[in-house]
């Protein structure tokens, strides 16, 4: 499948509606929950996170390889410090054209099935957030070899740490650098004030 594949199998008007409830949600969290990222002195002027506008070809097939062996992955975070991550799965796809692959990870001891898929593209630094964005997949069951899931660019997220230093976030690592711009999913945010 290519990207068009998955973006062809989404009714669009329904999936923008979908993603502007989704994006109200978030944007009431972090504007009025105590637990928001968003530092205290600048929730009164918080208006809504910035975002790209919603695109169904950001939405990719991409085919999973699993790595019965995983290999442990060390990340830096936005501390300073390392944290290690087991490399789960590759996902290959195309985007924009271009042929290209991120890898997923969980961290060690993890029980949550998630996967972990940290990023840099070349938004980032310029309309994204300078250390990179992440994704978030939850499968129902295990990943197979040759599976094709959806990668859907739309939902990437600005990790914590790009709102507050209290929060120490892991850094995308080189392996999961695109060399394609990824217009879609969260924009970086500024405070009104600075």
């Amino acid at each position: 499948m290519t990207d068009s594949d998955a973006a062809a199998n989404v009714d669009a008007d329904a999936y923008a509606d979908e993603l502007a409830r989704k994006r109200a949600e978030k944007d009431d969290f972090f504007g009025s929950h105590p637990q928001s990222p968003i530092p205290p002195e600048h929730r009164d002027e918080f208006s809504g996170l910035d975002y790209f506008d919603p695109n169904p070809d950001a939405r990719v097939s991409a085919t999973v390889t699993v790595h019965d062996d995983p290999e442990p992955v060390t990340m830096e975070t936005t501390a300073g410090n390392e944290v290690r991550y087991l490399r789960l799965v590759t996902f290959s796809f195309e985007l924009r054209g271009e042929s290209v692959e991120l890898h997923g990870y969980q961290q060690e001891r993890e029980d949550d099935n998630a996967i972990f898929v940290p990023f840099r593209d070349k938004t980032t630094g310029q309309q994204s957030y300078r250390n990179g964005r992440y994704l978030e997949l939850h499968p129902e069951g295990e990943l197979a070899d040759g599976e094709s899931v959806v990668l859907d660019f739309n939902l990437a997220y600005t990790p914590f740490c790009a709102y507050s230093d209290t929060f120490s976030c892991p850094l995308p690592p080189e392996e999961n650098w695109l060399e394609v711009a990824v217009a879609a999913g969260e924009r970086d945010w500024t405070p009104v004030n600075e």
